[in-house]
């Protein structure tokens, strides 16, 4: 058995599957770990969320930011924007089941796998772990998110988690401003600035950063122990790259002309698949 993490697939069904093919999965024996952005700026969303219905049980995914708008642009009407790329799914005649599924997937997966260097713990969200955060903090948060998102009053949190404020706990006046806030930091978070602020402004590659923001990876993680790794993906500018040994970027843009990538995490081992159409 092998679990293969794989960064956002965002409808590249084709090279999904051919990715799939390059690491020989099989879908009895082994488990994909997926860090969300299943849909959206690809060609083949709803292929893919049949696919990965279909293998539910051999899967692991977190939700992603475009997944959580797909989720609110079908359940209560957030406007649809002229880049996405999902009315395949809205359009499928079936769409409540996969809208139901998806609501039901969590905001951070953890577990204890046996690798070459021994019990390694990963912890996996789509846009990473603000540092300041430690294990209870994100298990409490992160539940605490899903019991929003799959329950009765769904459609009130749909319709106040999206917003780029507030930025910093200290300015949370009320419990919409925390849940937002902590999806923001789970789903969107890239750099943070020097106070622990979110920055939800630039977006693109480290070198090219204003001086006051700082990855949210750089500096030392509260979540991080001996045998900890953290995987994420979100943040395709950095085309998989940190610099961290326990830190791992998994988006490497597909969506955008690039690459589809996994990662083993028995033995770290990288593969990846071309931008195939």
């Amino acid at each position: 058995m092998s679990n293969y993490a794989i960064g956002d697939i965002q409808g590249c069904f084709e090279e999904l599957r051919e990715l799939l093919k390059i690491v020989s999965f099989d879908k009895e024996r082994d488990q994909l770990w997926l860090c969300g952005d299943l849909v959206n700026r690809g060609l083949s969303s709803l292929e893919c969320l049949l696919y990965l219905y279909s293998i539910r049980n051999s899967c692991n995914i977190v939700l992603g930011n475009h997944d959580l708008h797909l989720i609110a642009v079908h359940e209560v009407g957030r406007k649809i924007g002229e880049n996405d790329t999902f009315n395949d799914v809205l359009s499928y005649k079936h769409v409540d089941k996969l809208i139901d599924w998806l609501k039901t997937l969590p905001f951070h997966i953890s577990k204890k796998i046996d690798t070459k260097q021994g019990e390694v713990e990963y912890f996996m969200t789509h846009a990473g772990i603000p540092p300041f955060w430690s294990k209870d903090d994100l298990i409490r948060k992160s539940e605490e998110l899903s019991k929003n998102l799959s329950g009765k009053e769904s459609s009130i949190f749909l319709r106040t988690i999206f917003g780029n404020v507030p930025t910093h706990p200290e300015e949370c006046n009320s419990p919409e401003d925390n849940l937002r806030l902590n999806i923001n930091f789970l789903t969107r978070m890239r750099f943070l600035e020097q106070n622990g602020s979110l920055n939800m402004d630039y977006k693109g590659k480290i070198e090219g950063a204003p001086k006051y923001l700082r990855p949210w990876f750089e500096g030392k993680q509260k979540i991080m122990k001996e045998n900890t790794h953290i995987l994420f993906g979100h943040w395709a500018a950095l085309d998989g790259i940190t610099n961290k040994l326990r830190i791992t970027a998994l988006d490497t843009g597909c969506s955008w002309g690039r690459r589809l990538t996994a990662m083993r995490l028995e033995d770290q081992q990288i593969f990846s698949c071309d931008k195939l159409k």
